[in-house]
């Protein structure tokens, strides 16, 4: 059964926004972050986790709307990286999240702008097991954000989630609330303590990369080798599923990963010993 219910597309526009909460580290992240083409911050969001903030997106100026987007952007990063994905966005009309984790199909759910539930409760369910949360206590709080309540409108519903995933270790720092536009999310993640900038593709480490040097496409290093094998070995299935499927945000995504793959292993080919 599909874990997604049909929805109306989203609206674009400067009220959009999103992140991107990722289960490994920062220096994890950073390592495979590129791949996305999009310059981001990287902050810390609890013992194990981290988030990237988007600065800008295709969805602020007439594009794809924020959910097709920041899929593929989890699927991109949760099939070049042995940890889960989980996008949280908003735009205008509706909020919701998706939950990637390696080649398995993405989990989410949507609400409308004041609340109402527009999505499956098996989702929940699925999304509980795959994050490891207690599937009694958990659950029975993911289920309440399904039901009906007109105190609670879409962005209250993503705290809700939030307050869910404390359980499980995340801690969003000040200022990174769910409904905030993309580029009050980017300020505030920039005043961060330790905050970084994720690197676009092609762009040579600095000094302060420190060891995530290594797995960089530009040094061609047994890691970076590595890295680029995987991401072609995966993006390869996922574009041609995603034409299969006429899934635009799919194709783009393994587009991604076979371009990004396919540049580290013709540099690590080419470069002088």
């Amino acid at each position: 059964m599909s874990t997604h219910a049909p929805v109306p597309a989203a609206t674009s526009g400067a009220a959009s926004g999103a992140l991107l909460l990722c289960r490994a580290e920062p220096d994890s992240v950073a390592a495979v972050a590129p791949l996305l083409g999009e310059r981001m911050a990287l902050v810390a969001a609890g013992g194990e986790w981290s988030v990237l903030v988007p600065e800008g997106g295709p969805w602020r100026y007439g594009g794809e709307p924020v959910d097709r987007v920041v899929t593929g952007w989890a699927a991109a990063l949760a099939v070049g990286a042995p940890w889960p994905v989980l996008a949280l966005w908003w735009d205008a009309d509706r909020s919701g999240y998706t939950l990637a984790s390696g080649f398995r199909r993405p989990v989410g759910y949507v609400w409308l702008a004041d609340g109402t539930p527009a999505g499956e409760d098996e989702a929940t369910r699925t999304f509980a097991a795959r994050l490891g949360l207690d599937p009694v206590l958990d659950v029975q709080a993911l289920d309440r954000l399904t039901r009906p309540d007109p105190g609670a409108d879409a962005r209250a519903r993503l705290r809700g989630l939030l307050a869910v995933l404390t359980r499980a270790g995340v801690t969003l720092p000040d200022g990174l609330d769910p409904g905030t536009p993309a580029d009050r999310l980017g300020e505030a993640a920039g005043a961060v303590p330790g905050a970084a900038r994720t690197a676009a593709a092609g762009r040579r480490p600095t000094a302060g990369d420190g060891r995530l040097a290594a797995w960089m496409p530009w040094v061609g290093g047994p890691g970076a080798r590595a890295l680029a094998l995987a991401q072609v070995a995966a993006g390869l299935p996922l574009t041609a599923w995603g034409l299969r499927r006429r899934g635009g945000g799919w194709a783009v995504a393994g587009a991604l990963l076979v371009a990004h793959g396919a540049v580290g292993l013709a540099y690590g080919l080419t470069r002088r010993p």
